[in-house]
């Protein structure tokens, strides 16, 4: 079997303020040329290592193309895209004749002039390798779930886990039944259901963490193949953007329209309960500090890198300062200027810095602060998800008030733009979070695998940001409405 493999991937945010052009992926992102990908997986390339395994013990042709990802940000620029998405489309012409294409994607890319990216991608590759070519793909959950993607592709497979723990998993369950298609000649038969709302399912809590174990058990029963479920981006201005669930079933259409109704009907019975508990920023700093004795974790999700904003953000940051709290940390806030002069300073300086807001009035005002450059450290990474690392950059270590490195609160500043997802973001460069009461992370959900074990409590600020908690805030002018919760409730149509 000859097997064409190739990721693209970036999820954007329409309402943040820094453009995602073609340096984000080739100089900031991953960027892999067919061929080059090294051993270790990267975060959107889980098909290429479980076709890779497979390749190996079934001896297959693998042929691998370009595999290419950004952090996620605001609106990718048409040529960025076109770029990238001519280069994947040139390496499948060379590869062919193939009996399968799996691609890496990440199914919330936008660009300039193609609100539906993953669309596009599948139709050109689609009309590249005809219709007796199986096309299968990965998706992350918080994908747009276009009319497209569904009739261009045989198959697409979501993470169901978030933070996204399970992509080798996923992956492997792709590259299995898409060759199971290309062996049996059964085309699954896809049945879908919009739930009439935009969710972020947080699955390592009830009631999604159950949810998503029912989805697991009825896979494999009764002629039921995958189930998927979108979440949706609702920081994404698209139409196709919102909540669906997704049932393959090997060719019974009804039996799938059936389970993907009263899956979504017990998804929007709960959609109060998936909503998360947010507080206010002095409300929980107050609840951090009431907490019972040990490390509490603050999510700072609006100033969230990994949903488009720019992470440099200082709202957070100056009321702790403000407060005179100690035995705080925060990171990572992404600054490369403040971390050069610390880098000119070096080690044990004392120096006046203005640190983060100068992105976007959504990142706040530059706080202006006396610092202890307490440790620095060149090309610093990261864990990150699924076994991966992230690159961060240059990083320095900062103590804002307090004496000898004890006291006030201890800021990593990036180079990288990033999200918090491993502790090692802190501890490489000394920050002892055994140490802490209060650490805040840059982060929506993906820092709970390495920081939740640890914490004491995890609370959620609905600080400001680019990733704002209040979707009713955001201009929408393109998504189908109404949709919960940005529409009231009683604005709601019966079901939806």
């Amino acid at each position: 079997m000859r097997v064409f493999t190739a990721s693209l991937a970036t999820e954007t945010n329409t309402f943040a303020p820094l453009p995602t052009g073609l340096a984000a992926f080739q100089q900031d992102g991953t960027w892999h040329p067919g061929g080059s990908h090294p051993a270790a997986p990267t975060l959107f390339a889980g098909p290429l290592h479980a076709a890779r395994q497979r390749a190996r013990e079934r001896g297959w042709t693998l042929i691998e193309g370009l595999v290419a990802a950004a952090q996620p940000g605001g609106t990718t620029t048409r040529a960025a895209y076109e770029t990238l998405r001519d280069h994947i489309l040139a390496d499948l012409r060379a590869a062919l004749p193939v009996q399968l294409v799996l691609l890496g994607l990440h199914g919330a890319m936008v660009a300039d002039g193609y609100p539906d990216c993953e669309g596009d991608l599948l139709t050109h590759v689609r009309q590249i390798v005809g219709p007796g070519v199986v096309v299968g793909a990965e998706l992350d959950p918080h994908h747009h779930l276009s009319a497209a993607m569904l009739a261009q592709a045989d198959l697409l497979i979501a993470f169901k886990q978030y933070p996204h723990t399970d992509v080798l998993e996923r992956a492997f369950e792709l590259v299995d039944l898409c060759a199971a298609q290309v062996v049996h000649g059964r085309r699954p038969v896809p049945s879908v259901v919009d739930c009439g709302m935009a969710v972020i399912v947080h699955t390592t809590r009830e009631p999604a963490q159950g949810f998503v174990q029912r989805l697991q058990a009825l896979e494999g029963q009764g002629g039921v193949l995958s189930i998927s479920l979108t979440h949706g981006f609702p920081w994404g201005d698209v139409p196709d953007m919102g909540t669906q669930v997704l049932v393959y079933t090997d060719g019974r259409q009804a039996e799938g329209d059936a389970l993907a109704r009263r899956l979504a009907d017990e998804l929007i019975a709960m959609r109060s309960a998936l909503d998360t508990p947010w507080l206010g920023i002095d409300a929980a700093l107050d609840a951090a500090l009431a907490a019972p004795p040990g490390l509490v974790v603050i999510a700072d999700s609006a100033d969230n890198p990994g949903g488009g904003a720019a992470g440099d953000s200082t709202f957070v940051l100056r009321r702790l300062v403000e407060r005179g709290i100690t035995q705080a940390a925060l990171g990572p806030l992404w600054d490369p200027q403040a971390v050069r002069i610390a880098f000119d300073a070096g080690v044990g300086a004392r120096l006046p810095l203005r640190i983060g807001g100068k992105v976007s009035p959504l990142s706040g005002d530059p706080l202006d602060a006396e610092g202890t450059v307490l440790a620095l450290q060149r090309d610093m990474a990261m864990r990150a998800l699924a076994g991966t690392t992230q690159p961060l950059g240059d990083c320095a270590l900062l103590q804002i008030g307090g004496t000898a490195g004890q006291g006030g609160v201890q800021v990593v500043l990036i180079s990288r733009r990033s999200q918090a997802m491993g502790t090692d973001l802190f501890t490489q460069l000394g920050c002892d979070l055994a140490a802490q009461r209060i650490v805040v992370v840059k982060s929506s959900q993906h820092f709970r695998a390495a920081y939740a074990p640890l914490a004491v409590q995890v609370l959620y600020c609905a600080a400001p940001g680019s990733v704002t908690a209040d979707l009713r805030q955001l201009p929408y002018r393109h998504i189908r409405r109404p949709k919960w919760p940005i529409d009231l409730p009683g604005d709601m149509a019966p079901g939806g």
